[in-house]
Parts: structure tokens; C-alpha cells; sequence
């Protein structure tokens, strides 16, 4: 039987993953992917890690039962696990972390990444600067006039910011610039991906750096409820954050998980959502096979999001995979719906959400009334809203 949680040998997820570059990045990838086979099984690395996370991040993030957003709703109880209380205000640190950890491990000078929301990048500047190695990030243009924040908080921790002016000047295009450099610089730079996507050992090793949020929410809810949760809700762009907390309960049977996409201004037009999984076909990306939002010659369409670290028209390949293994339901939400699930959080429990997180927030604001008081669901509150602030002010008239 495929296995729902681990690839095979060749990095792939059932008939997603792999290692699809060009003949002269075979060598560098395979090195990355030796130097993480031999750290996750170090037990010196995977404990300057774990101090890491405690010391640094503030691990364990807590598990948050939203009872005045639970008592609006009706229904079933809505905990948040609250990863937007995380040094850098997100999930990302935990994968980014690892990742600086590993390129200083193997010699390396120098991190390049790309970022949509900017969390990648603010994530791997601080890491990149509490180990002292140089950061360089590249983002689309679209995405530094919203999140101007992000830009700031990147340059003034020593990272150098490339604006991004090819294409839909937003994500992808963001990967293909970086990726461009890294190709020409690999011999003292490591290309740190932002999320489970990419050739592999990225998918795998991301998620494995995100799996610390299901293993706390797991411990949690059972101290808290005395059993495994009804369902599992998190947004999904490229699926850091969402595979982060699914990891632990894949083999449950009886949890529900959904996965939330953007169906931004609407499902009816390219160029007006990135819902992968509900409209892609497979395809190649970014040195994977995975589901992609592509036209009929293989080129991947223009996509938009409300949120920027969603907008993106591929998906990490095991989320492929447990699309087409029946574990994982992918939904979706539309950028109005999303807004208001952002207000609604701020309101009821008066904390400020991120974007991409909302859209998990506003799937759960959905499914929680179809259910019993008994039951329980847990949403991953991947971020925090700071970024967000002016770009939603202006979004809905604020002064």
C-alpha cells in the first residue's frame, strides 16, 4: 500500500514528487538531499534544533479553545493552535530554522529563497542572522506594494530584498527568479524553499520540519478533550502549514481534514483563484510532478489570491497524493468570505488573523454548525495579521 505520509526513494508521493532539473542541478540537489539524510538522523542536529524552537521560537504554541467564536457559531468547539504566536508571528520559522541549521552544516554561506507574504523571507532572514550566514529573497513586486511590513522587517535584519518584476510579479515568479540565481551560485549557496513543494528532499524535508504543529496539537487536544479531534482545518497555497498539523493524524481514519484554497474573485476564470486542487491537472513545476493550475501546452496559468502566500498554481505533491488517496478534502474559499472570517476572529476573540489563515477560519466559521457540541475542530492559525493591516484597511475603506 502507498503510504499517505512518507515518500519512496525517488522523492515520490504515489505518482507525485521527484527530482525533475536539468542535468547540471542534479549534483547540488542530491547533495542537499545526502547532507538532510544524514542530519534527521543525528541526534546532536535534531537537538540544537529542538532547543531551537523552545528557546528561540517560544515552542509549544498553544492550543486555543475560541469560545465566543464556538458560541456565535454553534456547533462544534473551534481551537485554534496559535503558530501566529511564534517568534516572526508564523509557522514558517519552524521549517526555516532547520533549514539554516542544515546549510551551515554543510558549508554554506549563503541562503536564497523566494517569499509571497513575506513570512518565508522575514522567517529566513532571522534564522540566516542568528547563524550568521547572508539571505538574499526574492518577491514579486505585486506582493512588496502589500506587504510593505515584511519588506522592512527583511531589510533591517540584514537580508537583501530583489523585487521581482517577470510575469504575474507575484509567487511563482518569485520561484523562478530565485531559483535562476541559485542555478548559477550553488556552490556556496543553499536554495531554502519556502514550502513542501519543490524537487525533492524539499517536500518531505519542510513537512518534516512543520510536523512539530501536529505532534503538539495531537498531545494537546488529547489533554484537553480526552480524545483525537473531529476535523482538521488549514489553508493551502504550496501546504507548509497545512501538512504541518495533518502529518499526525493521516492514519486516523476517523478525523476529518480539509484542506482550504483560494477561490480568490471565483472558480469561473483563470486568473481569478489559485484552486489547484479543485481545478488543476497534473503536471510539472518547479522541479516536481504535482497537480498544477496549467493550460493546455503545460504553462501554468496566471493565478490570484487575496492572500499573497497563497497565490501560487501548484501544490506540494503529497498534498497530490492525498487528493487522489481520498484522505485529504480540499475546499475552498473566496476572498469576500475570507475578509469576513478575519473580521469575525478580530471581533469575537481579538486576535488579528493572517490572510492565508483566514481562509481556514472561514471554511471551519462553515463546517463547525453542521456539527454536534461534542464535537471538536482545530484550525491552524498559521500567522498573524500585522502584515495585513493596511492592505485590508484599504480593502474595506478604512480610514
Amino acid at each position: 500500500m502507498t503510504s499517505l505520509t512518507y515518500a519512496d526513494e525517488a522523492g515520490f508521493f504515489g505518482a507525485h514528487g521527484g527530482r525533475i532539473l536539468p542535468p547540471h542541478l542534479e549534483a547540488p540537489m542530491a547533495e542537499v538531499a545526502a547532507a538532510y539524510a544524514d542530519a534527521k538522523d543525528d541526534p546532536d542536529f535534531q537537538a540544537r534544533y529542538e532547543a531551537l524552537l523552545a528557546d528561540y521560537v517560544g515552542r509549544p504554541s498553544p492550543l486555543f479553545l475560541a469560545q465566543r467564536l464556538t458560541a456565535e457559531l454553534g456547533g462544534a468547539k473551534i481551537y485554534l493552535k496559535r503558530e501566529d504566536l511564534n517568534h516572526t508571528g508564523a509557522h514558517k520559522i519552524n521549517h526555516t530554522l532547520g533549514e539554516v541549521l542544515l546549510a551551515q552544516r554543510m558549508g554554506k554561506k549563503k541562503v536564497i529563497a523566494e517569499t509571497g507574504a513575506g513570512q518565508h523571507g522575514v522567517a529566513l532572514a532571522t534564522a540566516a542572522a542568528l547563524l550568521g550566514l547572508e539571505c538574499e529573497i526574492h518577491m514579486g513586486a505585486i506582493d512588496i506594494e502589500k506587504q510593505h511590513p515584511n519588506v522592512v522587517r527583511m531589510r533591517l535584519l540584514g537580508a537583501k530584498v530583489v523585487p521581482v518584476e517577470s510575469g504575474g510579479r507575484c509567487l511563482k515568479d518569485a520561484v523562478d527568479s530565485a531559483f535562476a540565481v541559485w542555478a548559477a551560485d550553488f556552490g556556496e549557496t543553499m536554495f531554502a524553499i519556502g514550502s513542501v513543494v519543490g524537487p525533492d528532499p524539499f517536500p518531505s524535508m519542510v513537512r518534516d520540519f512543520q510536523a512539530v504543529v501536529g505532534r503538539e496539537a495531537r498531545r494537546q487536544i488529547l489533554e484537553k478533550e480526552g480524545r483525537l479531534p473531529t476535523a482538521l482545518v488549514a489553508s493551502v497555497g504550496g501546504g507548509s502549514n497545512s501538512l504541518g498539523l495533518f502529518q499526525a493524524f493521516l492514519e486516523d481514519a476517523a478525523v476529518a481534514i480539509y484542506g482550504v484554497e483560494p477561490a480568490g474573485r471565483g472558480l469561473e476564470n483563470p486568473g481569478d483563484h489559485a484552486a489547484t486542487m479543485t481545478l488543476g491537472t497534473p503536471g510539472t513545476i518547479h522541479g516536481m510532478r504535482t497537480i498544477v493550475l496549467q493550460d493546455e501546452a503545460g504553462e501554468p496559468w496566471p493565478v490570484h489570491s487575496i492572500a499573497s502566500g497563497l497565490d501560487y498554481p501548484g501544490v506540494g505533491p503529497q498534498h497530490a497524493h492525498l487528493k487522489d488517496m481520498g484522505r485529504v478534502d480540499y475546499v475552498t474559499a473566496t476572498d469576500d468570505e475570507t475578509l469576513d472570517a478575519f473580521q469575525v476572529l478580530c471581533r469575537t476573540e481579538g486576535i488579528i488573523p493572517a490572510i492565508e489563515s483566514s481562509h481556514a477560519l472561514a471554511y471551519a466559521m462553515k463546517l463547525a454548525p453542521t456539527l454536534g457540541a461534542d464535537d471538536t475542530i482545530i484550525v491552524n492559525l498559521s500567522g498573524r495579521g500585522d502584515k495585513d493591516i493596511d492592505f485590508v484597511a484599504e480593502r474595506l475603506g478604512m480610514e
